[in-house]
């Protein structure tokens, strides 16, 4: 999750609060991970209209220097809203371990030790810190269900629970204490409820209770109206044209380029397996004008392209689909599966998959082949299955090996401008 600010509830004693958390990210050779919050104190808020307004409105916290800092103060209120994933019952760990061990009650316990344990690392709370070193059969629930099969299993479970039981209080007085709420703007506050309240009215309209169906149009005619609209889905000049504006972020820099496919192959503004990276729009639009001797130049639709970079008419609104960071996912590797942030880990290996096919290589198929660890590592923490046996640790193999791959492909991206 190298990069991102993401928006948390933790349930704790008073209740539940809503905070931001930043997962680690690097800056130079220095790696972080912080929550939102200043000095000793860790920021909580009863109701997300806060944590919005003090986000807008308050630039002396811990989070202030991290690089989506103003990404973040720019969101949308309903942004804020945690999603299920980032969503924890802290102060109900202990009925949750008392629990028959399934596989959503593995995976709901695993997060919520997760992030104890990581907050208490944060805000160096030792009675958290003592409680996971003390106790690494907490480790177990990382593997799904299959430790806690058969009888041995059971009695694994019924450990666990015991430990948890005797300890988590201590846990959740350590958390209740470095936890505090600052004063806020009530005019910021009152702005963010306002937007709340609008988003939720625009979901339910958008949510009807049936669906319509209008008595002079039948099915035929209807299922002709839903296909003509999913083929407008994307009028944009650069969905018309068929490429799509890609942005990668390496540990050298962002570069802009452009990427399409014909049929199953991609092809990149680039050539003979080497992509041209640009530093700014501008550099791009220049480029695009002035040159043909490139790979894209193919592409039936280049020449449009090429007219309007003459014109200087194009933008490049890039999805975020097309947005690809690859600093710190080697690091995050080194933790296991559960620390790597599973979409942009998605994403960076579509990158790499794209490129070397782009260069003819098979090198990035053969090294994610679920037959091998790294593949089976990637595998897993895109689409995590509690059922499923998780690759154990240590993890140096895998990240070297993506390092490798990430090396690789930089070595074949080069700035143009």
């Amino acid at each position: 999750m190298a990069g991102d600010i993401v928006p948390i509830e933790l349930g704790l004693t008073e209740g539940n609060l809503f905070t931001l958390w930043a997962p680690r990210w690097r800056e130079g050779d220095d790696e972080w991970e912080a929550f939102l919050g200043l000095d000793e104190d860790l920021y909580g808020f009863p109701s997300v209209a806060e944590l919005t307004a003090f986000v807008r409105t308050d630039d002396d916290n811990d989070l202030a220097d991290h690089p989506q800092w103003d990404t973040v103060k720019a969101l949308k209120a309903d942004e804020f809203v945690p999603d299920d994933k980032h969503t924890y019952d802290l102060v109900g760990v202990p009925e949750l371990a008392a629990e028959d061990p399934t596989p959503e009650v593995v995976a709901e316990l695993e997060d919520s030790l997760e992030i104890a344990r990581i907050i208490g690392e944060v805000c160096e709370l030792a009675p958290v810190v003592k409680f996971f070193t003390a106790n690494p059969i907490l480790g177990a629930v990382t593997v799904g269900t299959d430790n806690f099969r058969g009888r041995e299993g059971v009695d694994l479970w019924v450990r666990i629970g015991r430990l948890i039981a005797k300890g988590w209080d201590d846990v959740i007085d350590a958390l209740d204490d470095v936890v505090s709420t600052p004063k806020v703007d009530k005019k910021a506050v009152t702005v963010a409820e306002d937007e709340l309240d609008a988003a939720a009215s625009a979901e339910d309209e958008d949510e009807p209770d049936f669906d319509p169906v209008d008595p002079l149009v039948d099915e035929d005619e209807d299922d002709d109206l839903v296909d003509e609209d999913e083929d407008d889905e994307d009028d944009s000049f650069w969905g018309q044209v068929g490429i799509d504006p890609i942005r990668i972020f390496t540990d050298d820099g962002e570069y802009l380029t452009l990427r399409c496919y014909l049929g199953d192959d991609p092809v990149f503004l680039g050539k003979s397996g080497t992509i041209y990276g640009f530093s700014s729009e501008r550099a791009l639009t220049k480029f695009l004008a002035s040159s043909s001797d490139h790979d894209l130049a193919r592409v039936s639709t280049f020449d449009e392209v090429q007219s309007a970079a003459e014109t200087g008419d194009v933008d490049y609104d890039v999805l975020p689909e097309n947005t690809y960071a690859l600093p710190g996912i080697a690091e995050d590797i080194l933790d296991g599966p559960r620390r790597v942030d599973g979409k942009q880990l998605d994403l960076a290996a579509e990158l790499l998959t794209n490129a070397a096919d782009f260069a003819d290589l098979d090198t990035v198929d053969e090294a994610l082949r679920t037959t091998t660890p790294l593949g089976w590592f990637v595998d897993y923490a895109i689409k995590p299955d509690p059922e499923r046996l998780a690759p154990s640790g240590p993890f140096d193999n895998e990240s070297e090996a993506w390092r490798a791959l990430v090396a690789d492909f930089e070595g074949r991206l080069v700035r143009r401008g």
